[in-house]
């Protein structure tokens, strides 16, 4: 079974701001309403779009996203 991108993203949670993935990490750790057990791009993309004031750039969640995809098709 896959994991989902929200569990893949929580490996980079920091208690203290080491760098731009650790806080997207961070903030949607805060956010109760992320896609949780989303494994779709696009979903998660959509709701960044909207609800993603923590998220500094897309570009961000591109690179996460293929950190991602690296670490399923291992």
């Amino acid at each position: 079974m896959n994991k989902s991108f929200y569990h893949f993203l929580m490996k980079y949670r920091q208690p203290t701001l080491k760098d731009e993935l650790s806080r997207f990490a961070n903030g949607a750790y805060a956010d109760h309403s992320f896609p949780k057990d989303s494994e779709d791009y696009h979903e998660i993309s959509s709701y960044l779009e909207l609800n993603g004031e923590y998220l500094p750039t897309v570009a961000l969640f591109d690179q996460a996203w293929e950190l991602y995809i690296e670490s399923e098709n291992k």
